[in-house]
């Protein structure tokens, strides 16, 4: 699969996750992803994930070698993966899925303290 197709199928899949929208160009990310109003991962130009986790599971992900530290912002919980092949596509969205997990998790928390 070539690298624009492995992109596409990346985005695809992660708007495939309940809830989840896109924004483009949204500072600094040129393809920002969130649930509700929290941007929960972007990509940097093709396959550079940065996808945030709550703490215990950074430092989990961390030690276990699944992702490397982000650059930046390691201390919002931050973890970078790079997808550069289609081996990379399912341990991604592993991460990916869990990121999603929690913070839709706290929407609807929150929605329900709300109403």
């Amino acid at each position: 699969m070539k690298l624009a197709q492995l992109n596409q199928e990346l985005r695809q899949r992660i708007l495939n996750l309940p809830g989840v929208t896109e924004r483009q160009n949204a500072g600094i990310h040129e393809d920002a992803f969130f649930v509700g109003r929290t941007m929960f991962m972007h990509i940097h130009g093709r396959g550079h994930c940065d996808i945030r986790l709550p703490k215990d599971d950074q430092e989990r992900v961390l030690r276990e070698g699944k992702a490397g530290p982000h650059r930046w912002a390691p201390e919002a919980g931050y973890v970078t993966l790079i997808v550069d092949d289609e081996e990379d596509l399912e341990p991604a969205m592993d991460l990916i899925r869990m990121s999603h997990q929690h913070f839709a998790g706290k929407q609807s928390i929150l929605r329900t303290e709300h109403q």
